[in-house]
């Protein structure tokens, strides 16, 4: 077999419906948009619009907030860290940084900073540098000789 062999199995890949082309392709003359009227043309802008009445988007109450910069964290959980360790992609003896987890694959890649969950056992002792970790994982890597760093957030370190 060679590289210009090669195909795709038969029906892996459907061909897309051409529309409008002919009474015998069952999807011709209207194209399957019914008959006339405005629905049937290019270019149609009527979602949302109910005739007149108050549409139903402007008749119901806005709640809360919503953030235009929100921080969005990669979360870890420490079961995560020490199959990394145990895997030997991350080394335990280094501190322990977005960078570091990015480069052994824990992360695929980093978001505004790395938060710690307390899921799994801490055995390892690990030197963490993140932007949070919840209390009980604090305490466990703590128990387990290790230490944790809260970073500064992106936006204050920026600021500086």
């Amino acid at each position: 077999m060679k590289l210009n062999e090669l195909r795709d199995n038969e029906g892996a890949r459907k061909s897309r419906s051409r529309v409008g082309r002919g009474i015998g392709s069952g999807k011709g003359k209207t194209g399957g948009r019914g008959v006339k009227g405005q629905k049937s043309r290019s270019g149609v802008s009527i979602n949302g619009y109910e005739g007149g009445q108050m549409p139903i988007y402007r008749r119901l109450p806005k709640r809360g907030f919503n953030n235009p910069f929100p921080t969005d964290y990669n979360i870890v959980s420490i079961a995560r860290l020490e199959q990394a360790v145990e895997a030997k992609k991350l080394d335990a003896k280094k501190p322990v940084t977005a960078e570091a987890l990015v480069e052994a694959g824990v992360l695929r890649r980093a978001k505004d900073g790395v938060r710690v969950l307390a899921d799994g056992e801490a055995k390892t002792k690990f030197a963490l540098e993140v932007a949070g970790a919840s209390k009980a994982a604090v305490a466990k890597i703590e128990k387990a000789g290790g230490s944790v760093t809260i970073l500064a957030p992106k936006a204050e370190a920026d600021a500086e």
